[in-house]
């Protein structure tokens, strides 16, 4: 079934919306949560809950690419989760590898002063983004995005795990000078 009717069968109340769904993006949203909580109960609960936040959302919204705004809604669920069950200590997994490489280059979370530089930093990632080759800003957002493991990454762009934590590597400094020269603090 194709994203159209499913969106069409959330906006009209029917329940096969949801195992429509499940059928189609069910292993793509698990590896979504997966990576970022390295755990199989929790991402299966995750999932669960973003059908169910799809069934609550959809009216008002009509997403227009399906797979993009449940891996959204799925991806801030696990995010959630992950930083409920790990408040007082760091946890393992991808999402909190991923969060340690960027940490050099993205500002804490944090106080309501930062709302606004989280808006001046979202459109100069934007346009960071956009310089980027599209393997490496592929790359880039499998990684720091999906939260992707390194060896996945590489797999997936037919290129050896060195060159891909090379690649990564150059790109976060990138970054940093890019944010440095936007005036964005460290």
């Amino acid at each position: 079934m194709d994203d159209e009717t499913i969106v069409t069968l959330y906006w009209q109340r029917d329940e096969q919306a949801i195992a429509e769904t499940e059928r189609k993006y069910a292993r793509y949203l698990h590896t979504i949560a997966y990576n970022i909580l390295a755990d199989r109960e929790d991402s299966s609960e995750c999932v669960n809950d973003t059908y169910l936040r799809a069934w609550n959302s959809m009216p008002p919204q009509k997403p227009a690419v399906l797979s993009l705004y449940l891996g959204k809604l799925t991806r801030r669920l696990s995010i959630d989760r992950f930083r409920r069950r790990h408040a007082e200590k760091r946890g393992s997994g991808e999402y909190a590898r991923t969060l340690e490489e960027l940490a050099e280059c993205i500002p804490a979370e944090g106080t309501p002063e930062k709302e606004t530089e989280n808006e001046e930093l979202a459109r100069v990632l934007d346009a960071w983004l956009r310089t980027l080759s599209p393997e490496t800003r592929r790359a880039f957002l499998l990684r720091y995005y999906y939260s992707d493991p390194v060896e996945r990454i590489a797999h997936c762009l037919g290129l050896g795990e060195n060159a891909v934590r090379s690649r990564l590597f150059r790109a976060r400094e990138d970054l940093c000078r890019c944010l440095l020269k936007e005036g964005i603090t460290l």
